[in-house]
C-alpha cells in the first residue's frame, strides 16, 4: 500500500511522487447534487480501471452496496487515498479524517472559492488518471492543536487545518484578552477576538482581518486580531514551533467561543486558558502535475486584470 509506507515526509516539502494508490475512499458535500453526480462519475471511472473504491455512508445513491460504504467517523484501514468533492468546507471536514488515518487527500472543487479543493470539474478525470499513474506531487500542511482549560472542568481539544478562533459570544461588545507566545507576554487586545492561523489558513478568515498570505509550506503561524479597537494592533507572524496562550482579562465576565475550522470546541471564560501549537500530525495534500500556488492566488483573488495569464515577454 502506498499510504502507510510514505505517509510522513519532512514538513515544508512539495515533491513529485511515483507511488500508486490501490484503494480510494470518496467523500463529499452530499447536499449538492453536482457533488453526487461527480462522485458517481469518479466511481465508474475507477471501476473501469480496476481500482478499489468505497464511498461514505451518507452518499445518497441507492445503487451502492453496503460493503462499499464506510462510516464518516473513520476511514477504512485499506484506504490509500481520500478524494473529497465539494468546497473548502468539505475539504476541512475531510482533512480531519485524512490526518487521523495518515492518508493523503485529493480535493475536487464543487464549491465557490476552492483554495484547498483545487481541481476543477472539467479536469477531474484527467487529474485522477495522473494520480493513479503515480504522476502527482505530495505537499504536507501544518495542523494546529488547541486545548481549552478551566478550573474544575475537563479540557476540551480540537484540531485545525485553517485556524483556531477565539471570538466573543456577545458580538455587540468588545472584550479584552491577553496573548502569550512561548510564555512571553505579547499584548492585551481589545476587540472581537483573535485568529491563530496556519499558512493554509492565511488565505481564509485571517486574510479578511488584514493578515498576510503565507506560502503553504512555510513553517510559521499567523496571529490576527479580529476588529481590534487599537488600529496599531496588527497581525504578527511567529515561528511554527511557537506555543500560544490566550487568556481573558479577569474582570471580563463574559465568555468567548473557541472554534477549530469553524467548529466550536468549547467556551473560554476568565480564569481559563486557550493553548494553541502545531500538532505532531500533518495533512498530506495530493496535487496533479502543474499545480502552482501562485496561479491559484491569481485566479482566486483576481490579481492583475491584464496580467493573470502570465508575465510579459519581449
Amino acid at each position: 500500500m502506498a499510504r502507510r509506507a510514505e505517509a510522513h515526509q519532512a514538513y515544508g516539502s512539495c515533491e513529485v511522487m511515483e507511488s500508486r494508490f490501490e484503494s480510494i475512499a470518496l467523500t463529499g458535500n452530499w447536499r449538492d447534487p453536482r457533488v453526487t453526480e461527480s462522485v458517481s462519475t469518479i466511481q465508474a471511472h475507477l471501476s473501469a480501471r480496476d481500482v478499489a473504491w468505497q464511498v461514505s455512508a451518507e452518499y445518497p445513491g441507492t445503487d451502492i452496496a453496503t460493503d462499499r460504504r464506510f462510516a464518516e467517523s473513520a476511514l477504512p484501514q485499506t484506504t490509500d487515498l481520500l478524494v473529497a468533492v465539494g468546497g473548502d468546507g468539505t475539504m476541512l471536514k475531510a482533512a480531519q479524517l485524512a490526518a487521523a488515518a495518515a492518508v493523503p487527500l485529493l480535493g475536487i472543487n464543487r464549491g465557490r472559492l476552492g483554495f484547498l479543493a483545487d481541481i476543477t470539474p472539467d479536469a477531474m478525470l484527467a487529474a485522477v488518471d495522473h494520480v493513479l499513474a503515480g504522476d502527482y506531487a505530495r505537499e504536507e500542511r501544518m495542523l494546529l492543536a488547541a486545548e481549552v482549560t478551566a478550573p474544575g472542568v475537563a479540557a476540551q481539544t480540537g484540531l485545525a487545518l485553517n485556524d483556531v478562533v477565539v471570538k466573543r459570544l456577545d458580538s455587540g461588545r468588545m472584550f479584552e484578552f491577553q496573548t502569550f507566545v512561548d510564555g512571553k507576554y505579547v499584548n492585551t487586545h481589545a476587540g472581537d477576538g483573535l485568529i491563530v492561523a496556519t499558512p493554509t489558513g492565511s488565505t481564509a478568515y485571517a486574510l479578511s482581518c488584514g493578515g498576510p498570505i503565507l506560502t503553504p509550506t512555510l513553517d510559521a503561524i499567523v496571529l490576527a486580531p479580529i476588529c481590534p479597537h487599537t488600529l496599531s494592533d496588527r497581525p504578527i507572524v511567529v515561528p511554527g514551533a511557537s506555543a500560544m496562550e490566550i487568556k481573558l482579562r479577569k474582570q471580563d465576565e463574559d465568555q468567548a467561543a473557541v472554534c477549530c475550522d469553524g467548529n466550536v470546541i468549547g467556551d473560554l471564560s476568565a480564569g481559563g486558558s486557550l493553548s494553541v501549537h502545531a500538532s505532531t500530525r500533518r495533512l498530506t495534500l495530493v496535487h496533479p502535475p502543474g499545480h502552482d500556488f501562485y496561479e491559484v492566488l491569481r485566479g482566486k483573488l483576481h490579481w492583475g486584470r491584464n496580467s493573470r495569464n502570465g508575465p510579459e515577454t519581449d
